[in-house]
């Protein structure tokens, strides 16, 4: 039979043993000090100058004085001497006065880190449900880089699911952006969180439009990158066409000579001859200005001076609408 327990070395009596008292304060003294383990350091090598009873430290590699030679083991301040006591693995100690706890792994004291991989729930300042796994109150949570950017990820399994942020005023939906039952980007807006107006969607392959590119290059068919509003300019006038199809043309003081045909060019083509054409006589008191001969790009335009004089001939503005495709 040993002479000791098997699991914290506590010395044993023996039958007949004198002296009981001695092996059983003994082993006292050993539970005293192992039970509710509490060091006042870890990793210490050099024992202090003015222990007190019951003091214990968890040496590290290179004692020295009183504690060389007995790296690894916990050193026990009792009746004015060191003890010595070789842990076990899976020993747990705390450290005096803190709320630090660390784990003999048989050749350290490793600090105890707390698994936190597929936990059930966490809640901070308040509790988590099976919704919420994760709940924070607080006036602010921050999620910041680590060196370089941060992306906060929204994932749904499916188009038909919901991605989204819900903002809420007394535990009731007043605002949502996400993906809400689709891949189109949405943004709705409640006053009593049961009915809901989408003041926004934008689906993918949609362009958004901005001051940079609403004024470019209009396309019939549009696509990414093609603007609303295309303009230019070239001798016969301006033009400006629209995405819908509609395009207006223009001239300023366009030269005709009074009742004989002055050809205007369209500084832009339309697609059919369904086109309406404002003329505006220009330095006459009386006059008319009239339009025929009209093809896709160009018309003729005649003037007539009734004011009594046919000298200059006067000039005409000019407004073409129609439509480019």
């Amino acid at each position: 039979m040993s002479d000791t327990s098997p699991r914290l070395g506590l010395p044993l009596i023996k039958p007949a043993q004198a002296q009981k008292h001695v092996t059983h304060n003994e082993a006292l003294r050993l539970l005293d000090a192992l039970v509710q383990l509490s060091v006042i350091g870890f990793d210490e090598v050099t024992p202090p100058g003015l222990p007190s009873d019951g003091d214990a430290y968890a040496l590290g590699a290179g004692t020295s004085g009183a504690w060389a030679g007995q790296d690894g083991a916990i050193a026990i301040w009792v009746d004015a001497a060191w003890q010595f006591v070789a842990p076990e693995p899976g020993w747990i100690a705390t450290l005096a006065g803190r709320d630090e706890l660390r784990i003999w792994s048989g050749s350290a004291w490793e600090i105890h880190t707390p698994d936190l991989q597929n936990i059930a729930g966490v809640g901070i300042n308040t509790s988590a449900d099976a919704t919420n796994r994760l709940a924070v109150a607080s006036p602010a949570t921050l999620l910041s880089h680590e060196g370089a950017g941060h992306q906060v990820k929204v994932n749904k399994a499916s188009a038909g699911d919901i991605a989204s942020l819900l903002f809420q005023s007394n535990w009731s939906g007043r605002a949502e952006m996400g993906l809400a039952g689709d891949d189109a980007f949405s943004i709705k807006i409640s006053s009593d969180g049961s009915n809901w107006d989408e003041a926004l969607s934008l689906s993918p392959g949609m362009q958004l439009y901005h001051s940079g590119n609403i004024v470019g290059t209009v396309s019939a068919t549009p696509g990414i990158g093609d603007a609303i509003i295309e303009t230019g300019s070239n001798a016969n006038g301006s033009y400006t066409k629209f995405a819908d199809g509609t395009m207006i043309c223009r001239v300023s003081s366009f030269a005709t000579s009074s009742g004989a045909a002055a050809g205007w060019s369209f500084p832009a083509s339309f697609v059919d001859t369904m086109i309406s054409i404002c003329a505006t006589l220009r330095g006459v008191t009386a006059g008319v200005a009239t339009v025929d001969a009209v093809t896709t790009s160009g018309a003729n335009i005649h003037s007539f001076d009734m004011s009594g004089s046919n000298s200059p001939a006067p000039n005409v503005d000019l407004i073409a609408t129609g439509r480019w495709f």
